[in-house]
């Protein structure tokens, strides 16, 4: 490429002079980066997997789709199940599993298409939701309670009524581990069939990630159980829930226990909820009220299989 001669400053030329030198070629726009480096023998390439991987961690979900559907190339690269990985828990923000059993990409779609149980089950008595977080379970174990203060001891009863009963939460074992996924749920009073019903009920519905792509849950088979009820007949100030991580349960109290730190004001009736790595808790404030029925239940996968999701219920009497 020949050299650029030096631009050399002089007097004003005149007017039919100026009009001789004019441009008779205009400025291109800039295409770098893409050149060729004959010195090097190399030349830059728009389709480097590396660079676009790492590109690729920036973006949302629906950037991720809307680039796979620019090229084949780019379809190929953005189906690669570890982007999808990354960015599932990048924005669930939890660490990754030991395993999963379906592929990432399915994965994050299930848990950011805003698709929540009651849609699946009871869609007519659903009212609203909202999204907490996620989770993560590592031991097979998780303690349940609509108690926000951290149990002293583990409760010996023999069944879960008795444990409730008595202390207000209860232990439940085979849990699913891996990703768990929150949302509270507002709902019609399940008792009643009256569209006119101003009853309502809140749930803190929590499911493991691959609740949705499993064909059991997908085709009806596994449904609720009931593990246990309890009645608070007094008034209470407000309607609360917490799952925890039985393994991680003293990792929590900190921030969990310390109400201050996310409930509500006395008289903010708006729900608040509270998620940590191991574990989640929601807390609705109360008007006057003569007490609450909490109400607790499991879903299985299959016959005696492990718990893939979990609900806890407050209602008023």
């Amino acid at each position: 490429m020949p050299k650029r001669k030096r631009a050399v400053v002089t007097q004003p030329q005149p007017p039919q002079m100026q009009k001789r030198m004019r441009r008779t070629k205009t400025i291109c726009s800039c295409s770098s980066p893409r050149f060729t480096d004959n010195s090097a023998g190399s030349a830059f390439c728009w389709y480097e997997e590396d660079v676009w991987t790492e590109i690729a961690k920036y973006l949302d979900g629906k950037s991720l789709v809307m680039l796979a559907t620019t090229c084949c190339w780019f379809h190929g690269l953005i189906m690669e199940g570890s982007i999808w990985k990354y960015a599932c828990l990048r924005d669930l923000q939890v660490p990754a599993p030991l395993h999963v059993a379906f592929n990432w990409r399915n994965l994050y779609v299930s848990a950011f298409d805003g698709s929540h149980s009651y849609m699946f089950r009871q869609k007519e008595k659903h009212i609203d939701w909202m999204r907490i977080g996620a989770f993560s379970v590592e031991s097979s174990e998780a303690l349940l309670t609509e108690r926000l203060r951290n149990p002293t001891k583990l409760p010996e009863e023999d069944t879960m009524q008795k444990m409730l009963e008595a202390c207000g939460y209860c232990v439940l074992d085979n849990v699913k581990a891996g990703i768990w996924i929150a949302d509270l749920q507002l709902v019609r009073c399940p008792v009643c069939e009256l569209n006119t019903c101003d009853g309502t009920m809140q749930t803190l519905d929590a499911r493991h990630i691959e609740l949705f792509l499993s064909e059991g849950y997908q085709n009806g088979s596994w449904e609720y159980e009931h593990i246990g009820s309890h009645d608070v007949k007094k008034h209470v100030d407000g309607a609360s829930g917490a799952i925890f991580d039985l393994k991680h349960l003293n990792d929590s109290p900190t921030s969990v226990f310390n109400l201050k730190s996310w409930v509500g004001k006395p008289n903010d009736w708006q729900p608040k909820a509270i998620i940590t790595l191991h574990s989640v808790a929601v807390n609705t404030n109360l008007q006057k009220n003569e007490g609450l029925q909490v109400k607790y239940q499991v879903m299985r996968a299959g016959a005696g299989g492990e718990v893939v999701s979990i609900r806890i219920s407050q209602q008023l009497l």
